[in-house]
């Protein structure tokens, strides 16, 4: 298992990063303070660490809500296009059903290994309407139970100026298809 800490110059260096990242872009978090959200996270260096694991994979990371009832603030990927974790399938499952071209790994257990949470069709959306995200790629969602018991898992994209969901086979896996995660801190 990968050790869940930083060094303290890789947490300057991040920090660095996720501050300059979030005052080049206050139209994501109106109203929220840095000084406040790097307190919060110097207390939780697991979660440093996912936030280095998003960015080390190019997804951007940046602050996009605060949730006020559980004090947490809410980091999501923000790149451009589907950060490069990429070319997976769905879950194990999906994974294991594969006969051949098995790919590297699937999106499930990839996110669990990185600390985060896969976005959720309705997180997906909300993201969208703080830019234009996945307009030449594409981003596996949380699937509903129903849709995954029958094989099938979701993705979205943003093309024509509109959010699109899809579905695939779960098993299914593109090099234009990554996935977004959700951190809370």
């Amino acid at each position: 298992m990968k050790k869940r800490q930083l060094t303290p110059e890789q947490n300057e260096a991040l920090l660095k990063i996720l501050k300059t990242r979030f005052e080049k872009n206050m139209n994501r978090h109106k109203g929220l303070i840095w000084d406040t959200i790097q307190t919060k996270l110097e207390a939780q260096p697991e979660k440093l660490w996912s936030l280095h694991e998003m960015e080390q994979t190019e997804g951007e990371p940046d602050v996009i809500d605060y949730n006020k009832k559980t004090d947490e603030y809410i980091f999501c990927d923000c790149s451009p296009e589907s950060p490069k974790r990429r070319s997976l399938c769905y879950d194990y499952a999906a994974w294991e059903a594969r006969k051949a071209n098995k790919p590297e790994s699937n999106v499930i257990d990839k996110a669990s290994e990185m600390g985060i949470e896969l976005l959720s069709e309705e997180q997906y959306r909300q993201l969208q309407e703080l830019g234009k995200f996945d307009q030449k790629t594409s981003s596996w969602v949380k699937t509903p139970v129903p849709i995954r018991e029958l094989g099938g898992a979701i993705f979205c994209d943003r093309r024509y100026n509109t959010v699109f969901m899809y579905h695939n086979g779960a098993d299914s896996y593109y090099a234009a298809r990554g996935f977004r995660g959700i951190l809370k801190v």
